[in-house]
């Protein structure tokens, strides 16, 4: 982060600063204020020099740690009321989530007053963190560049990426996730994008948006909030997002595909290989090369696609770009990550996240690494934010593990229930299909289910918990022969 006093940040913010009693300004002068040069929003993480943002929680109230942190060497808060106790001075504001984006956009825009700072900017129902960590890779010559942990890509994950930026920094690659209609807006009027990736409209978020059209004019606030100069980076086989073009307020529109002819960049003659790796040859007007792509799943090819359609409007040359994806694995946690555990089970973690169209393509890759010798076990929990459509949602996954041949079905918590019922509608025998309470109980009965050579899929929405239990098969050191 750029050095900041806290008369500057309050400056930004639109808010003041409040002395602790007995400490402030001589009369008639404005007092010394400390400098920033970190944020943080865990009062845990405070150090010299940092600002600590209080942010209200559903659980927690932020106001609650101030203290604490400022103990911990933090100089300043921002917080929405007076703190007794305090021991350093505070930056009072309306509102702290506003004036931390408030901050972030101060930041940026300094940064960029002084010379070029690239953003891009990705968002879609699916694949976001994964297209974020192949450009990390991709753009990674330019220069120091800064992208989110996981997938900071809300209201206050995106400023406090943003607010790692420095003089140093040449480029960001930002994730923007939307649960409503205007969140986008509100990012890109923080940082506003260079590039703007849409890589597909699914089901994610339903709940929020009512159906898929809402969805795709939810997500096409990103590629309204390009720069003037911007670039917007289009899924040709998605045709709500290929109906974007019109929108985008930039100069030009590139556009990817692997069903579309026409797309700029193309992958060509896609199949899936041995241990689930998609192979295909990467079309476009420099030329085309041969990829196999590190990352599990044909789901892949498409965030492949988009990363290395910006990656070649930057300059990148063709078989450099084609080198980083087949030797790009995964960088985020539970995200289609592939470990042997207990010997010879291969795990499947992609418990972070997951939609209907996410919890196919994991499937897809199950049945493909498991191919005809090895059993397929699917371990399965909620999808959440699917509203209304969500128990016909799960039955559909159900019905599919069916279809596909998946050997044995382990469904856990109560709303994943439907993904058994599915199952057994489909024809799944009570052998084939288990079910659990909760993840504390599928634990202690995963070791006796499984056997060797096994291939298992662990995958769910983030707040299933079920990134606890694939972190858990990891210790195990036996399972049934």
């Amino acid at each position: 982060m750029i050095e900041l006093t806290v008369a500057q940040i309050a400056a930004s913010t639109g808010g003041r600063v409040i002395w602790p009693e007995g400490t402030g300004a001589p009369s008639g002068r404005q007092p010394e204020t400390p400098v920033v040069t970190t944020v943080v929003i865990d009062s845990r993480d405070a150090a010299p020099a940092a600002l600590f943002v209080a942010l209200p929680g559903e659980h927690v109230d932020g106001h609650d740690y101030v203290a604490g942190a400022l103990e911990r060497g933090a100089v300043t808060a921002l917080v929405a009321r007076p703190v007794a106790g305090a021991v350093a001075p505070l930056v009072l504001v309306p509102d702290v989530q506003r004036a931390l984006g408030d901050l972030a956009r101060t930041v940026l825009a300094t940064l960029r007053a002084e010379r070029d700072v690239l953003v891009v900017a990705i968002t879609g129902s699916a694949g976001k963190t994964s297209t974020k960590d192949l450009l990390s890779r991709l753009l990674a010559p330019l220069g120091p560049l800064i992208a989110p942990v996981g997938s900071f890509n809300n209201e206050i994950g995106l400023p406090l990426t943003v607010l790692r930026a420095d003089r140093d920094t040449v480029a960001l690659v930002l994730e923007m996730g939307a649960d409503a209609p205007g969140n986008l807006t509100y990012l890109t009027g923080i940082a506003p994008p260079d590039i703007a990736v849409v890589l597909m409209v699914g089901s994610a978020h339903l709940a929020g948006f009512g159906d898929r059209d809402g969805i795709a004019a939810a997500k096409s606030e990103l590629v309204q909030g390009l720069r003037s100069h911007g670039v917007a980076v289009l899924n040709a086989d998605d045709r709500r997002v290929a109906a974007m073009a019109p929108l985008a307020a930039g100069e030009r529109v590139l556009t990817f595909g692997a069903e579309t002819p026409g797309a700029d960049v193309r992958a060509a003659d896609v199949r899936l290989e041995a241990g689930g790796h998609a192979r295909f040859t990467l079309t476009t007007a420099q030329g085309a090369a041969d990829v196999t792509l590190a990352l599990v799943g044909t789901h892949h090819v498409t965030n492949a696609l988009a990363a290395a359609t910006v990656a070649l409007e930057l300059g990148r040359p063709l078989a450099e770009v084609a080198q980083v994806l087949a030797d790009a694995g995964p960088l985020s946690p539970h995200r289609m990550q592939v470990s042997t555990v207990a010997g010879d089970v291969s795990l499947i973690d992609d418990a972070y996240n997951a939609n209907p169209d996410s919890m196919r393509a994991g499937i897809d890759a199950l049945v493909a690494m498991a191919g005809a010798e090895r059993r397929s076990v699917a371990v399965l929990g909620e999808m959440l934010e699917l509203g209304a459509t969500g128990p016909g949602e799960h039955e559909a996954v159900g019905r599919y593990l069916v279809e596909r041949g998946v050997d044995r079905l382990v469904v856990i918590g109560d709303g994943a229930l439907p993904i058994a019922d599915g199952a057994r509608a489909a024809g799944a025998t009570a052998a084939v299909v288990s079910t659990f309470g909760g993840v504390d109980e599928a634990i202690e009965a995963l070791g006796a289910l499984l056997r060797h050579g096994d291939v298992v899929l662990v995958k769910s929405s983030k707040g299933s918990g079920l990134a606890r239990l694939a972190d858990r098969l990891t210790e195990l050191a036996e399972v049934q022969p």
